[in-house]
């Protein structure tokens, strides 16, 4: 592998912190390094240095987003988190709200927005919950957003899973696709997928309920992180539920929130 100097790495990541926010420390440099090599190999160039000038000169878009996608970390499964689950649950028993809209801003690969469907049907089904709803998964990786809309899965990742809602909502492969799960047609129709950077003004969605912005303001730098919040509680109605990772710390953010548990928030009402 031919090394990534750190001028080289300092540009790359530059490029990544101007385009979507992400914040990349030295540390972060040798996984830099392997997530782009083999793919600096297969485009057949000689060095980091000739991929950057690729990347940045503007000439091929669609290779900027490959990068893109490399670079971001998409770690996730099923009903991760539960308590928020639980949360959301508590609220739509307590409140019986007629139609729910939610957002999830940093969907990956579905798992969380397919989580939230489940549950939302499971409540539909029992005249529990409301009877309109809907949810929206975005993300700034078209790779993953492509993923999500077929909505294969490794069985592994669907371990918090109940039985019960596995047989309502997921088909297990067989033969070659063994060791996979695929979410039903019928639950895949109520949620939609969108492409969106979060460091930009977001226009076209919204309002929303709930909101989900988890397990991604770790990513970013401080005035990254505030200005991204505030923009995404821009699109959440006051007294809506908004939900963060529980390892991400204190909401930087302008918008006063009322604490409902760890990284769970109620917006505040309208003055």
């Amino acid at each position: 592998m031919t090394q990534l100097h750190d001028h080289t790495y300092r540009k790359i990541t530059g490029l990544m912190h101007e385009l979507c926010g992400m914040s990349f420390s030295d540390a972060k440099k040798p996984l830099v390094s392997s997530r782009l090599w083999p793919r600096i190999q297969r485009l057949g160039l000689d060095n980091y240095e000739t991929y950057f000038d690729l990347i940045a000169g503007g000439r091929d878009d669609g290779e900027l987003q490959v990068a893109i996608d490399l670079l971001t970390t998409n770690e996730t499964y099923f009903f991760r988190e539960p308590a928020h689950f639980d949360i959301l649950q508590r609220e739509v028993l307590a409140t019986r709200p007629p139609s729910l809209s939610v957002w999830s801003a940093a969907s990956s690969f579905g798992d969380e927005a397919y989580s939230v469907a489940m549950l939302l049907s499971d409540l539909q089904t029992k005249a529990q919950g409301p009877a309109q709803w809907s949810v929206l998964g975005t993300d700034i990786s078209d790779r993953v957003l492509r993923s999500a809309s077929q909505a294969i899965y490794p069985a592994e990742r669907l371990r918090q899973v109940s039985e019960e809602r596995l047989r309502r909502y997921c088909l297990r492969g067989e033969g070659e696709s063994e060791g996979l799960v695929q979410i039903k047609e019928s639950l895949r129709r109520r949620v939609r997928f969108g492409q969106v950077n979060l460091c930009l003004s977001v226009e076209g969605i919204g309002p929303f309920d709930v909101v989900f912005l988890r397990n991604v303001l770790i990513y970013f730098d401080p005035p990254t992180k505030s200005g991204v919040v505030d923009r995404v509680l821009t699109l959440l109605r006051p007294g809506g539920l908004f939900f963060i990772g529980t390892a991400e710390g204190r909401v930087p953010c302008s918008t006063p929130l009322q604490v409902l548990g760890p990284g769970a928030f109620r917006k505040g009402a309208a003055s």
